[in-house]
């Protein structure tokens, strides 16, 4: 067997070569994560389920009201608990000494430990209780009609960022159609084919497209920017990016079933019900609180100074009961049943809100609808028809610079009125799922 200092090279230690193509690599994987960060690849586009989970995990003002939930659960507690007992220690009957006139310590002293419980009658601690339970409940339905309209905001800013995507899209793929049509006028005119004047007229014309691409790329940062306000995210402009459908779907379902899921659903209804539920359990308490609580009382009492040598110890028991005469709290009772009307008439209100939103909703949606269908079936595929055809007919003399630029102006206006008429078809869905209480349109 070898010595070890005689042992090969190789055994002692890692290949040379090895270490430098690991650390190589190493070096390598570490520069292209930091670039995949800087740029911004890290991040893809996200979906409306992933822009709405990081809404409720983020957003300050629904995070700040869900506290109110628990404030309300911990007020449970404290309604449910139990009058604490009273403990009293009286001391009387010191004497001077009768013949010395001088006093000496606890001669003649009456000590008397005393310890008092008020009872609670007409079930009164189990009424607080579910007072606070029901206040509980409304907290509960008031938390989720916030959530109810701030996610139609957040379903606003996302459909007006896809709908600025989109605009911003069209905005650079037509500069880019009439770039190749203004090159083939340049060549046109180098070959004698055009005037000076008509192709300083389509130069001048590509300011419009230069104008509508920048107006396109600002509102599309300002609606990041308002989706990433509500998200409460720093995320910088250029690394956040949303993704989904940027259509309508040509089905409508039946008023009355909006109707339904909203009588269902609503929120703001439910608590409007829940309230009611809670005036009255306040009724109840109120009626509880007029009735009267008598308080137990026991004691012991030690005095060495009586002359019975075997009375040195007493047990005293009381009862003390108020006497409702004048206060018999006649005043919650009449506020409480008050309330209950109150709250019944807000819930009547409430139904009525219910079905004016719904209403307002369908009409708004079927609107946009209405307006979409012809687009979709024949206006679209018409101003693509008639740009291609003057265009072909322009650049080969059959038509006059005025019906080509015509033709695109036309064309410009109908893609991007049908772009702005499906951003207002998804706005018009967000509005109605607010009206429904839940997304019954995806």
């Amino acid at each position: 067997m070898r010595p070890r200092s005689e042992m090969p090279r190789s055994c002692n230690k890692p290949h040379k070569g090895f270490m430098r193509t690991f650390f190589s690599r190493l070096c390598l994987g570490l520069l292209a994560a930091a670039f995949l960060a800087e740029s911004g690849f890290a991040q893809g586009a996200l979906t409306w389920q992933e822009i709405r989970d990081r809404f409720e995990a983020r957003n300050p003002t629904l995070l700040a009201d869900k506290l109110n939930i628990d404030e309300s659960k911990a007020e449970e507690i404290t309604a449910y608990l139990r009058p604490n007992p009273n403990f009293t220690l009286s001391e009387d009957g010191t004497q001077l000494a009768p013949y010395h006139h001088t006093w000496v310590p606890l001669l003649g002293t009456q000590i008397q430990p005393n310890v008092s419980y008020l009872h609670e009658r007409q079930h009164k601690r189990e009424l607080r209780l579910e007072a606070q339970q029901d206040a509980t409940g409304v907290a509960v339905d008031t938390h989720a009609d916030l959530e109810r309209n701030l996610i139609f905001n957040l379903r606003s800013a996302f459909v007006s960022t896809l709908q600025a995507k989109a605009v911003f899209q069209f905005a650079k793929d037509d500069l880019a159609y009439y770039d190749k049509v203004l090159q083939i006028s340049r060549d046109t005119f180098n070959a004698g084919g055009i005037a000076q004047i008509d192709l300083d007229r389509l130069e001048l014309q590509r300011v419009q497209y230069e104008s509508d691409l920048e107006t396109a790329d600002v509102n599309l940062r300002t609606s990041k920017i308002q989706l990433l306000t509500l998200l409460n995210d720093r995320t910088p402009i250029d690394q956040f990016d949303v993704t989904g459908p940027y259509d309508f779907d040509d089905t409508l379902q039946p008023l009355d079933e909006f109707r339904k899921i909203a009588l269902d659903s609503r929120p703001d209804l439910k608590a409007a019900v829940d309230s009611v539920v809670e005036a009255r359990t306040n009724n109840k308490l109120a009626i509880a609180n007029g009735s009267t609580d008598p308080t137990f009382s026991a004691w012991v009492t030690y005095n060495p100074s009586f002359n019975n040598p075997d009375d040195h110890e007493t047990l005293g028991l009381s009862v003390s009961i108020p006497l409702r005469i004048f206060d018999r709290n006649q005043g919650e009772k009449l506020r409480t049943q008050l309330d209950i009307t109150l709250h019944q008439r807000l819930q009547d209100a409430a139904e009525a809100q219910v079905f004016s939103d719904v209403d307002s909703g369908y009409a708004t949606l079927n609107s946009a609808l209405n307006l979409l269908r012809p687009y979709k079936a024949k206006y679209l595929q018409q101003s693509v028809r008639v740009r291609d055809t003057v265009t072909f007919a322009y650049q080969h003399g059959g038509a006059s610079l005025l019906d080509f630029l015509n033709a695109e102006a036309a064309y410009r206006y109908v893609q991007l009125a049908y772009v702005n008429l499906v951003g207002s078809y998804l706005t018009a869905a967000a509005q109605l799922n607010m009206a429904v209480g839940r997304e019954a349109i995806e």
